[in-house]
């Protein structure tokens, strides 16, 4: 596979690199709306992906991989605040399964924290940092160089 090349640090100026760090850090200043509505983390990551990925292929990848990670987190936690929402209208009692489902959906945002953190700091310093999974694609989608396409042409001379 052929890659575009891979800055350096000291090749990418500040501005990339902060726009790649606030990938990360954009998650943390919507967490406040996100806990009761955590659609709100997902649509902030997605704009943001869309706003930035012009900036350069530093930025791109950090916020695809932000915003990948964030599609995933969002999805549980809206799944546990939908099943809360549930029983509160339907009056249910809280099973110990969703208890179980809520403390695990509590250690998985923990740690997205700590990776979001670690991936902010790296980015702010013009460094890669690849969460599992999602770092190796969104790299590929960067980075791989796409094969030009031999596409037949649209305007032919007259057949004689």
């Amino acid at each position: 596979m052929e890659l575009h090349p891979i800055p350096q640090p000291d090749e990418l100026d500040i501005r990339e690199k902060e726009d790649a760090s606030g990938a990360y850090l954009m998650m943390f200043a919507t967490t406040a709306l996100g806990l009761p509505l955590p659609i709100v983390n997902m649509i902030a990551s997605v704009v943001y992906y869309f706003v930035n990925r012009s900036k350069g292929r530093f930025v791109k990848f950090h916020a695809l991989q932000s915003m990948y990670s964030q599609l995933i987190v969002s999805a549980i936690n809206s799944y546990l605040v939908i099943w809360a929402i549930v029983n509160l209208v339907n009056n249910k009692p809280f099973t110990d399964v969703f208890w179980g489902l809520a403390i695990a959906v509590g250690v998985f945002n923990l740690v997205y924290f700590i990776f979001s953190i670690i991936g902010a700091v790296r980015a702010h310093k013009g460094r890669f940092y690849y969460f599992i999974f999602f770092g190796r694609l969104a790299f590929v989608q960067v980075y791989s160089v796409k094969e030009k396409q031999h596409e037949k042409p649209v305007n032919l001379p007259p057949k004689m």
